[in-house]
């Protein structure tokens, strides 16, 4: 009697060890979806930067709630920086990660999250660094490297774009500059210098006469427009005669070094609540009265509204948690079992483990 016993226990012993589940490692589907979707609403969440993408799943752990049934997870996900700017609000799977001509950013963010039937982000802490001039360098010589920002000619080269861009665009406001977000810079038949930065609607026309531009206050406005630039200044010996719009004859860019410029500008959030309002108000009424704002005049440059598809005006950001720029750590071997998981993006940098 006494083996029979033995033998059911094993039995059920071997039954119960089959039924708990393995816990997840770093390919498991259900923990990259948490990682993927947490990193949405850590972008969601940023107010300035540029938008991070994931590299890959480093380490992981995992519990179940005792009264909800629901999990909750703690991850360390690799991250990459985008050539998207926050501003755009465009999703993270629809932006380029910064090659090696672009000096890259990487780091890492520790994530809390918990999902039922849905991920919801309960906290972030990300520290992002440049990679080093030096391995720049070493993979490629002529590729450009950052500059300071606070460089005077970084500073005039931020200036003369936006001049730039102030005098072709079609758009019935003057744009002030908000912040130069990177720099670098390159030799090419002279000294090349690149920056990116956003850029401000201001109350003021672009008629308004030149002496009075720097005064103008940004448009204190939720229908005011903001956007990102790219521009670059290349510091010739010899000046070029830049040929000017028709009615800027008294433009200050007359002589200057050759100046390039792109920008996207960006329809406020409010903007499309509104659009849909009139919309909804037209299929139920003959009149209504529509707000005279510049976002429904047509422009050369690109014109986007968040992505995100949502026509709420957004909460406050930037409530969950926070992006620093920190030195890469040491770091311990995962403690979950099958991580880390595989990289997404190398950049041919193989001296530095992205």
């Amino acid at each position: 009697m006494s083996v029979h016993l033995l033998v059911l226990c094993l039995a059920l012993l071997q039954q119960g060890g089959r039924a708990r589940p393995d816990p997840p490692g770093c390919s498991s589907p259900e923990v990259v979806r948490v990682a993927e979707e947490a990193l949405d609403q850590i972008n969601q969440d940023r107010t300035d930067g540029y938008i991070l993408t994931l590299n890959r799943l480093y380490d992981l752990s995992h519990t179940i709630g005792k009264e909800t049934g629901g999990s909750f997870y703690k991850l360390t996900i690799d991250v990459m920086e985008t050539k998207c700017h926050i501003t755009s609000r465009r999703p993270w799977k629809q932006c380029e990660v910064r090659d090696i001509g672009d000096v890259p950013v990487y780091g890492e963010c520790e994530v809390s999250a918990s999902i039922d039937s849905q991920v919801k982000l309960l906290s972030y802490s990300c520290a992002l660094r440049e990679v080093p001039a030096t391995v720049v360098v070493d993979v490629c010589p002529d590729c450009p490297t950052a500059e300071n920002l606070n460089e005077p000619v970084v500073k005039e080269t931020a200036n003369l774009s936006l001049q730039r861009f102030n005098e072709e665009s079609r758009l019935a406001n003057y744009f002030t500059l908000e912040n130069v977000t990177r720099a670098s810079s390159q030799w090419v038949d002279g000294p090349s210098y690149f920056v990116e930065f956003t850029i401000l609607e201001t109350a003021c026309l672009k008629t308004t006469e030149a002496s009075e531009l720097g005064s103008c206050p940004p448009m204190d406005c939720q229908f005011a427009h903001r956007g990102f630039c790219l521009g670059s200044h290349v510091a010739h010996e010899d000046p070029f005669e830049y040929r000017l719009p028709v009615g800027n004859k008294g433009s200050s860019l007359r002589n200057r070094m050759p100046v390039d410029v792109k920008c996207e500008i960006y329809e406020p959030q409010a903007a499309a609540v509104e659009e849909q309002a009139h919309v909804k108000a037209d299929s139920g009424h003959t009149e209504h009265q529509h707000h005279n704002h510049t976002h429904l005049h047509p422009h050369e440059h690109t014109h986007t509204v968040a992505a995100s598809g949502a026509l709420a005006v957004s909460e406050p950001r930037g409530a969950l948690g926070t992006i620093v720029d920190r030195a890469a750590p040491l770091r311990f071997a995962p403690a979950a079992s099958a991580c880390p998981g595989p990289r997404r993006h190398r950049l041919g940098l193989d001296r530095l483990k992205l």
